[in-house]
């Protein structure tokens, strides 16, 4: 009998075998995560740069390079010089393009690294249009020119060189594989840089002139992030490769910054689990009572850093830290950081009577406003569940942040203002990522309120309910919380009462980045052949320039103006969304904060959203503008639209 034919195909001529460069390119978020085009901090320009850095850091660990020079050029290369040993020049070629090849897997050499794998480096060389690396050693250079991975010029044999020992990178993002207007946003590039020094006081990082440099490390961490007075001074635990600073603030919700071998894991994992676990069980043991874990760790905010032998992310990007297993040396992770932590805070609380005092009296503050609310928000969910309201103001989408579905970070829930907009979005929305909460108004001003206004307000709390963060953060239904409201004084206003809501009750979600303000175009410039979608008056100028004398222009009012046809342009892959952040104080030299005008979340949100005062009054006089119509004046032809239809 005949064999049978092969099925669909699939035959010894299907199986490929991609070299190193070609796999990385193929697949390139299985290296960096996402592309996305810069205007997002998690997008994969910021990994090129971080995985650069990395190798930069753990030779400072090492004990060698104390200053690392960065610079961002206008063509967006990226050039990045350490001051360590150098690679060794006789293997500049196996570092920089054969995969799994490195010094890391010695555990000797860098018993704490965070890049196990050889991987990195590998990856900025493959996705960059332009790749230079030049190693320096004992007054002797060699360096290599790749593009796409492939070699353009290698020196061969090296050559004397006055520089000091070190190494040095350049990229540019490949056009090919990233967005042709992907570019940094250098505040990005700062806050990378700010936690790298952060987490290894005394180095010096130098971007583009401008130096970051830490003193007190985790300390100046939390000193930064601080919105507010602590309720006590910051405590500041070390013992065996564990490090933790914590204190308490007035506000709502947990903050932490958790990081593995200097790795930023903003998604935590064990390390950050086994800390939550160890303050809890040290408060319960110190004080004598059972508090609920809620109690102990409402408004703590802390870092955490470990240093782990051969470290398991779960994923290439390590955003979070997946080693619950032995190390090599035969420690247990968890067990270890939690004997580590509530030995050292038990040690601390009984050498300091006053601070100990006063973190009891915050653990009971938030148990008795808990005790408060609980029967509140126990009949906001029976009137829900009678009322057998799913729930009125969401028009709800398929796939969610707390699935496993692979399109997660897409999901966006857009908050807008009353039914003729929330119409428009949703005709025009993707059904399986996008969903609509429609406001019915102006919500409350929440300023200076409790809690409890989120069960009592049927509105905030159905808002809460359908974003799932009535706890926290860890069942968020949505990647992305857009404000989507119209470009004029009662959509600022209502914007601005949205974003007091989630400052006040949830700043959670504002910390992580998850909150968004759409931007939708103010004109709409045409002529027979050409729209042009216009998001300021310079952009509108352009347009008519293009348009010429009979070009049509039309000024939308409100979002309920824009048709669904219209509308899907500007809610689609390239809608343009401003992320609502969390500004940190500048710190000195001691780290100390800098005067601001307003020296926390709680003055800020106190000036523009509490009672009105003569402070105020007194300001919106002084920085009231009038802004005159431009005339447009006949020049050369401008630069291309940013935005066109």
């Amino acid at each position: 009998m005949a064999n049978p034919a092969p099925a669909h195909g699939y035959t010894e001529d299907s199986i490929k075998s991609l070299d190193w460069r070609e796999h990385i390119r193929l697949r390139p978020g299985m290296y960096i995560g996402k592309l996305g085009d810069g205007s997002l901090p998690e997008d994969g320009i910021y990994v090129l740069l971080k995985e650069v850095l990395d190798n930069c850091i753990d030779e400072h660990v090492m004990g060698f390079g104390n200053t690392i020079d960065i610079t961002i050029a206008e063509d967006q290369t990226v050039t990045v010089r350490d001051y360590g040993r150098g690679i060794p020049l006789g293997k500049l070629m196996e570092c920089a393009a054969q995969i799994n090849t490195g010094a890391k897997y010695d555990s000797e050499v860098f018993k704490r690294s965070v890049g196990l794998n050889g991987v990195g480096i590998k990856a900025v060389n493959a996705l960059s249009e332009f790749f230079e690396i030049q190693a320096v050693r004992e007054k002797q250079t060699r360096s290599i020119e790749f593009s796409q991975g492939i070699v353009k010029y290698d020196m061969g044999k090296p050559k004397p060189c006055d520089e000091p020992d070190g190494t040095r990178i350049a990229f540019r993002a490949d056009a090919e594989s990233f967005a042709d207007d992907t570019h940094y946003r250098l505040d990005f590039v700062r806050e990378m840089l700010r936690f790298y020094a952060w987490l290894n006081p005394g180095l010096t990082i130098v971007l583009n002139g401008e130096k970051f440099k830490s003193k007190d490390g985790l300390m100046d961490l939390i000193r930064a992030k601080l919105t507010e007075e602590p309720q006590y001074p910051i405590i500041h635990l070390e013992g065996k490769d564990v490090e933790v600073a914590f204190t308490h603030g007035t506000g709502y919700g947990e903050e932490y910054y958790s990081f593995v071998n200097g790795q930023h894991t903003t998604q935590g994992g064990t390390h950050l689990a086994a800390f939550r676990e160890a303050i809890v069980q040290e408060c319960r043991e110190f004080f004598k009572k059972q508090f609920d874990p809620a109690d102990v760790r409402g408004s703590l905010i802390a870092a955490v850093s470990v240093k782990v032998q051969e470290p398991v992310f779960e994923s290439q990007t390590k955003t979070k830290l997946g080693s619950s297993h032995m190390e090599p040396n035969g420690r247990n992770l968890r067990g270890h950081i939690t004997s580590v932590i509530t030995a050292q805070l038990d040690n601390f609380l009984h050498k300091h009577g006053d601070i100990a005092k006063s973190l009891q009296e915050k653990i009971n503050a938030n148990e008795k406003e808990r005790k408060e609310i609980s029967g509140i928000q126990k009949a906001a969910r029976e009137n829900a569940r009678k009322a057998k309201v799913h729930n009125k103001k969401l028009r709800d989408c398929r796939v969610h942040f707390d699935t496993k579905d692979k399109r997660r970070d897409d999901s966006t829930l857009f908050i807008t203002e009353g039914d003729s907009a929330s119409g428009s979005i949703t005709k025009s929305r993707d059904v399986e990522t996008q969903a609509v909460f429609s406001l019915r108004g102006k919500p409350l001003n929440c300023f200076g309120l409790t809690r409890k206004i989120v069960y009592e307000n049927e509105e905030f709390y159905l808002l809460a309910n359908a974003l799932q963060i009535e706890e926290d953060l860890e069942e968020l239904r949505f990647n992305r919380v857009v404000l989507a409201t119209d470009a004029d004084v009662d959509g600022m206003h209502i914007r601005l009462l949205m974003i007091t809501f989630f400052l006040q009750f949830f700043p959670e979600l504002v910390r992580k980045g998850h909150l968004y303000i759409l931007q939708t175009p103010l004109f709409r410039v045409r002529n027979k052949k050409e729209t042009f979608y216009c998001y300021s008056d310079d952009e509108r100028q352009r347009a008519i320039h293009r348009c010429g004398k009979t070009a049509e222009i039309t000024r939308f009012k409100g979002l309920g103006e824009i048709s669904p046809d219209e509308f899907k342009h500007f809610i689609g892959p390239h809608m343009r969304l401003e992320p609502v952040k969390i500004r940190d104080h500048e710190l000195d030299a001691e780290g100390n904060a800098i005067p601001s005008e307003h020296k926390s979340v709680k003055e800020m949100l106190s000036f523009y959203m509490g009672k009105n005062t003569p402070e105020r009054q007194t300001y919106i006089v002084e920085n009231l503008r009038i802004e005159e119509e431009l005339e447009f004046k006949d020049a050369a032809e401008p630069a291309e639209l940013p935005v066109a239809a």
